[in-house]
């Protein structure tokens, strides 16, 4: 046992204070750490689609202010895209994000995880907001989500659209797309989700999703872990089946019957979504399209290199 006064004092002090503080709780007018079970509840906003599925969203900023809507890419959440939200409502916007359904705090649904549904929710989406003029932003899924429903918008909801490391036209290799990737890749993804999603889910961001495994990357853990956090918010069964619908679904329709101005951004060492095979194709089939590739830039680019994208797109959204 010591006799070190300093440590008697800094025992007497530390009970004390521990006292103190157990007191102030017993005063305490609610809970000083939120319940992660009650943080779905009624205060957070939501929609119900027809289906009965509930719709997360976030609607930063003036009502009044121009909206920008950000389309987030899977297995994602509406948090992937905060750094853009925090921009673009600093400047004055109003910024709205939702997560998709199966994803992040919405339902974890069953059915309906497909780009037709994705659409119709974004509409529901838009119509309880009542959004007019608004430019609609889209990564890697959330591009696909974005042309199916600029294509389907009712008029005067939508100014203009922007693509990013997005995958229409389509990404899967057929007969009339044979720069895609074969079929074997995706299920190479449903085997590895089904096997150990938390694994799975750890192995992408630390890979090819930010470009962490080429040659010299600053590698963010922090990055990575906020990655892997979103995709286990939402659930596997949506997951697995999102998987056919961005890698599927085929945009060419949908692309050709977009008449907004769309911006098309894709960094030409993306890996997840190669550029080939994408934006240069994209841009050609959209009636006011505009090509913006990056060099080096990979996948995540607008987490990695955010002040480029940002930069960019406030450029776009104000021409």
């Amino acid at each position: 046992m010591t006799s070190d006064p300093t440590f008697s004092i800094s025992r007497r002090s530390a009970l004390g204070g521990g006292m103190a503080a157990a007191a102030a709780l017993a005063t305490f007018p609610g809970p000083l750490f939120a319940n992660p079970a009650s943080e779905g509840g009624s205060d957070m906003p939501r929609i119900t689609t027809k289906d009965g599925t509930e719709i997360f969203y976030k609607d930063w900023g003036p009502k009044d202010a121009r909206p920008i809507v950000f389309h987030h890419g899977w297995p994602l959440s509406a948090d992937d895209w905060d750094n853009q939200m925090m921009f673009f409502r600093l400047q004055g916007f109003r910024v709205i994000a939702h997560d998709r359904r199966g994803h992040g705090r919405s339902t974890q649904t069953d059915t309906g995880n497909e780009m037709d549904t994705y659409a119709a929710d974004v509409a529901a989406l838009t119509d309880h907001l009542d959004l007019k003029g608004a430019v609609h932003i889209g990564h890697s899924t959330g591009g696909g989500e974005v042309a199916r429903f600029v294509a389907r918008a009712k008029p005067g909801r939508v100014a203009k659209a922007v693509l990013i490391g997005a995958v229409p036209p389509i990404m899967l290799k057929t007969p009339a797309n044979p720069g895609g990737l074969p079929i074997e890749v995706f299920d190479g993804f449903r085997a590895a989700l089904v096997a150990n999603r938390a694994q799975f889910f750890h192995d992408v961001p630390a890979g090819p999703f930010y470009g962490f495994n080429r040659p010299g990357a600053k590698v963010s853990q922090g990055v990575i872990d906020n990655w892997w956090r979103q995709g286990m918010m939402g659930g596997a069964k949506a997951h697995y089946d999102c998987i056919k619908a961005f890698s599927e679904t085929d945009f060419t329709e949908d692309l050709k019957a977009i008449t907004v101005p769309t911006l098309v951004m894709h960094g030409d060492d993306d890996q997840i979504v190669p550029y080939a095979d994408s934006a240069p194709l994209s841009v050609k089939l959209l009636k006011k399209g505009e090509l913006k590739t990056y060099k080096g830039l990979p996948h995540g680019m607008c987490t990695t290199h955010p002040d480029t994208v940002n930069a960019d797109l406030l450029a776009f959204i104000k021409a």
